[in-house]
Parts: C-alpha cells; structure tokens; sequence
C-alpha cells in the first residue's frame, strides 16, 4: 500500500486528471478562469461603485491577490517540513481564501440595501406628508435628502442630481432601482413610473408603499428569530471536527500525525474538507429561507 501510494504517485495521478480534465474542458475552463480572476475583480469594482466607494479595479487585484497568498503562504510555513501536503493545503487555501474579498463585498451590499429598506418607511411617510402639503416629487425627494441618513440621502442626492441633468425622473427612479436590487425600491419605483404616466394620488400609494414595507420587514424579522437555531447548529456541527482534530492533536500528536504525513492519510484529509465543505453548504442551503 505504501508503495502504490508513493508521493511521485501520487503526483502523477492528479497531474494526469488534473491535465486530462482541463484539455478536454479547455474553453469553459479558460472562460471560467477568466471570470473568477478578472470578473470577480471588475464585479467587485461596479459593486463597490453602486455604493458610491470608488476604487481603482489594480488596487483591488491587489487586494485579492495579498488575500489569497498571506493565509496560503502561512499555511505552508506551518506544515513544512512536508512538502507535499503543505502544497497542497497551501493551494486550497489560496483558492479558497480568494473569493473572500468578493464575499466581504456581497455582505456590504446587502447591509446597504438592509439599511435602505428601513429607511424607505420613514422616507415615504415623509414625501407622502410633504406631497400632502403641496410639494412636488422632486422637492419632497429634496426634504427626504437633507433629513435622513445615508444610504437613503446618498441615493435620492444621485436621482436629484441625474435630473437636474437632464434626465427623466422615471428614467432617474429606473436606475435607482438598478443600484438598489430589492423588491421593495421595484414596487416603489413601479409606482411611480404608472401613476406619473397615468395620474393618481402618489401621496397615497407612498402610505400603502410604507404599509407594505413595514408587514414585509415583520415577516423577516420573525423568519430570521426562527431561522437563527438551525444557523446556529449548522455552525456547530460544521465546526464540530476540526474542534475534535485539534484536541485530538493536542492529547496525542501520534493519532493525527499520519493524516498529514502519509500519502493515504492526506487523501483522506482531503476527502475530509472536501466533504466537510459539501456539507456546510447544503446546511448553509437547508437553514436559509428567502421572503
């Protein structure tokens, strides 16, 4: 057994998959390999725009870049003496840590439109107050801007300024829509595309936008109370064997050390987090519930 699973072996055998896998895949490969690199960088970049940061997209590949080899360039420190496993983990680990920073990213944007949400229901209320008193979309947008915080204020300052530039208010509530992908910012903006081409009572349907904001964000509230157990118990059991390894490791070093020193045991660490990362995920799936 040690013989068959030799590291040239054992080398050789995921060289030779590795190479046949990507010959006979080579152009979703490429165009895969081009999305993760420059597609996360670019995408990145336009997210990071729609929150009014701006970064140059190098800077940005700088930042990924020292993401992925800092974590993996310890990682092999660490294991050495054993080359090959300290390969090995040292490139899983620049690959995974690679999609950190567009993860980190995701996560802000998500607190932005969270926070938009909130706001939208005291915004309304205020261009509805205001619309009530004799004010116009646009001058209530202007009150809505000098008293509420950011992001409410950041956006409707962009719609005022695009239209002060010469675009159409639809248009303007269009792109805002854009920027800010949620249910709520599409009805809003719906609303107000249909009723300023047809007429209506806008005052009104900010009251009823608000209403139905305000039973959506409860609904949330009460899945995210009920959903926060099972989110709980997937971080545990998730974390769950790499507790056991290193108590393991710390009682008796001689009961771990093969898995990181023998060729069989380092496919059996592999299959290990390969299986340890399926299962995060489908209980990251299973616990997550989309109103």
């Amino acid at each position: 057994m040690k013989e068959l699973f030799t590291p040239i072996t054992l080398s050789i055998l995921v060289g030779t998959l590795v190479f046949a896998a990507a010959y006979m895949n080579a152009n979703r490969f490429l165009e895969w390999l081009r999305w993760q690199s420059i597609g996360n960088r670019d995408y990145i970049v336009d997210t990071l725009a729609k929150m009014f940061i701006e970064v140059s997209p190098n800077r940005v590949l700088l930042y990924m870049v020292s993401t992925s080899v800092v974590p993996a360039v310890l990682i092999f420190l660490l294991i050495l003496p054993q080359i090959i496993p300290a390969t090995i983990f040292s490139v899983a680990a620049a690959a995974l840590f690679w999609f950190v920073p567009k993860a980190v990213v995701d996560q802000m944007f998500q607190r932005r439109i969270t926070r938009f949400n909130f706001q939208m229901i005291d915004g309304l209320s205020l261009m509805a107050n205001g619309m009530k008193s004799g004010l116009s979309i646009i001058q209530a947008m202007g009150m809505v801007k000098a008293e509420m915080p950011n992001p409410l204020s950041q956006e409707f300052d962009y719609v005022l300024r695009q239209n002060q530039l010469g675009v159409s208010v639809e248009e303007a509530f269009q792109n805002l829509a854009k920027r800010i992908p949620s249910e709520d910012v599409n009805m809003f903006v719906t609303a107000i595309v249909i009723l300023k081409e047809t007429g209506g009572n806008l005052a009104e349907t900010f009251e009823t936008i608000v209403f139905t904001i305000r039973e959506r964000i409860k609904v949330e509230q009460k899945i995210a109370a009920m959903v926060a157990q099972g989110v709980a118990q997937g971080v545990i059991v998730f974390c769950m064997p790499f507790g056991l390894g290193i108590m393991f490791y710390l009682s008796d070093p001689g009961l771990i050390t093969p898995l990181f020193t023998n060729p069989l045991g380092w496919l059996m660490t592999g299959a290990m987090l390969t299986l340890q990362l399926v299962g995060g995920f489908v209980i990251l799936k299973v616990v997550q519930i989309r109103v």
